[in-house]
Order: C-alpha cells, then structure tokens, then sequence
C-alpha cells in the first residue's frame, strides 16, 4: 500500500496529472470513474488566488466524487504562495501540491513553474514555509532540472523530503526539453534508489501505453504512475493500464458508440461547469482522440470540432452512437 500523509493508495497508483484546460472536474469525475486513484486540478496562479481572479478561483471547485483530489498552486513569492494556501485550505481539498515543473515562457520567466529550477535554495525554502502553514499533505511536482548541466534531483528530492512533503512526481525532461526526445526515467529511479528517501516517488513522461506503465513499475521500481497526455480523450487509459497490470492482458479498446457516449457526457457537463461557450471550446481538445483511429471519421470529426453550437455538437454525437451502433450489430 501506498500512502500520501494519511491517505491509502492502492500499490501503484494511477495519478491524472495537473494539466491546463484539461484536467477540469468534468474530466476529473470521467478519470475517476475509469480507475484514477488521485487527480489533481489545473494549476492555479497564487497571485490570481490571492487578488480573487475569476479565473483562478474557478479552478478551486473540486467535487466529493473526486476525492482523493489535490489542488496544485504555482508561484515564487513567498507571501502570495502562503496567502493561496490559505485560500486553498478553506476548499478542503486531500492534497496541496506545488507546480515546480510547468516549462511555459509566461510561468518560468516570473521565476515560477520550472523557472525555480534556477533557484534550488528558494524551491526548499518556499516549501518549508508552505509545509509549516497547512495540516494538509503537501507534495511536489518538478523536473529532473532546468538543463542537462544542472540535473541534481536526486538532491533536490531528499531536500524537498526533509522539509516535509508527503511524494514527489518527476517527470523525466529538463526544462530545457519541454516536452522533446524521451523522458529520463533512470534519473527518476535514482531518487527511489536513494536509501535516505522513504516517500512515495512517482514517475512522469511517456507513460502512454499499458506495457509503458508495467516498465515503471517493474523495472524502474517507481511507487505510481502520473498520467497526463495520454489520458486527454482517452478517460479509459486508467482502466485500461490497471487491466494490464493486474492480469497481463490488453483489454479491448471501446466501441465507437461508447467513445461517443463519453464524448458527449464529457461536452454536457462541460457545458453544465463552465457554460456553452467555454465548455464547447475546451472539450474541442479531447474529440480528436476520443475518435482515434476511427476509420472513414474525417468528415464527422471535422463538423464535430469546427461546430460552436453544442446543441449541434450533441446531435452530430447521437447520430455517431446510432450510426455505429447499428453497424457493429450487423
């Protein structure tokens, strides 16, 4: 068994990771339903938590269906971090996690994100001080460095655990990388293999297919998964790695009718969160995969993604559903 502070987790856990315009609570509640163990909502500016932007506050809406669920915050200056904190505690999330890893120029350059990289002594020191402010468990999310050249996060892991997080979640690039070549799970596995290190270590990147999972596990020893991309239209992901895990055996990929049922249960409670507008606008990322390798699809994927009436968007997915449907009966 896995722990986070006081929260079981089953062994190896599946974790949906903080992703923005993404990891929303309509696609929060499908992950869950399909085998999340812990998700976690999009990063939240604490400089938007603390002026009350509407947009960060929005953000703080977590549901109890979601739960076991982290709020994750980003920032650099140590009074608006605290101030958020405070204001995130009141929401009473499971978790607070810290966003030391997005790589975006407008996070990075305000020393935020991945930017603290550069600065490993305010990284520790900053979250010392998040630490002593909340009963909740505190964990992080980072990268392996800002660079090739200053990779020292078998260190910079023991630090962040000595100050007083509960896990840590690594995904395997520098900054420098982005999102480019392959992500470096050796270096992941260095900090699980340090015999100081007794919280729970989670490895990122890459992890985009069942068998891609069991190598964490099995051969990098890592405590969980953290899932982002591939989970994006893809809710299924989840039951699909534990399916793997638990038995060896690739489960079937859904139906076209049951990929346009989640489609259009997803456009609904996008809509019902953040209304028509928005909720057609963000949920656009996720069709092209809910439809993946769906053959003859051009055309109907086409409508579906260039279409601003969801009225429309809702008939063009019924209308999939009773297409496909009739013809996987015959």
């Amino acid at each position: 068994m896995i722990k986070i502070g006081n929260i079981e987790l089953p062994k190896f856990p599946l974790l949906l990771a903080p992703m923005e315009d993404v990891s929303d609570p309509p696609f929060r509640a499908l992950c869950k339903e399909q085998g999340a163990d812990v998700v976690y909502t999009e990063f939240i500016s604490s400089e938007g938590l603390i002026r009350n932007a509407a947009k960060s506050t929005k953000k703080l809406d977590i549901y109890t269906k979601e739960r076991p669920v982290g709020i994750q915050i980003f920032g650099s200056n140590l009074e608006s971090m605290l101030g958020a904190v405070d204001i995130v505690e009141k929401t009473n999330p499971d978790i607070i996690d810290i966003n030391y890893g997005c790589p975006v120029k407008k996070v990075v350059c305000k020393g935020a994100g991945a930017g603290i990289l550069k600065d490993i002594p305010l990284m520790v020191s900053l979250t010392k001080e998040i630490v002593k402010r909340t009963s909740l468990p505190v964990t992080v999310k980072t990268r392996l460095g800002w660079d090739e050249k200053s990779i020292k996060i078998v260190e910079v892991a023991e630090r962040l655990q000595d100050v007083g997080i509960k896990a840590i979640s690594i995904h395997g690039r520098t900054r420098a990388q982005m999102y480019k070549g392959d992500a470096d799970w050796t270096q992941i596995a260095a900090i699980k293999n340090n015999p100081r290190m007794h919280i729970p270590v989670f490895g990122n990147g890459d992890v985009n297919s069942p068998e891609k999972a069991k190598e964490m596990r099995d051969e990098y020893g890592l405590d969980g998964a953290m899932i982002g991309r591939a989970s994006i239209g893809n809710p299924w992901f989840f039951d699909q790695v534990k399916h793997y895990l638990n038995t060896g055996q690739k489960k079937e990929e859904p139906g076209t009718p049951e990929k346009a049922k989640m489609a259009k249960r997803h456009l609904e409670m996008a809509i019902k969160w953040k209304g028509e507008v928005l909720g057609v606008l963000e949920t656009r990322r996720h069709y092209g995969n809910y439809f993946k390798g769906v053959p003859n699809f051009k055309e109907t994927k086409s409508r579906i993604l260039n279409e601003k009436d969801p009225t429309k968007i809702l008939q063009e997915l019924d209308q999939v559903i009773n297409n496909f449907a009739q013809k996987e009966l015959v």
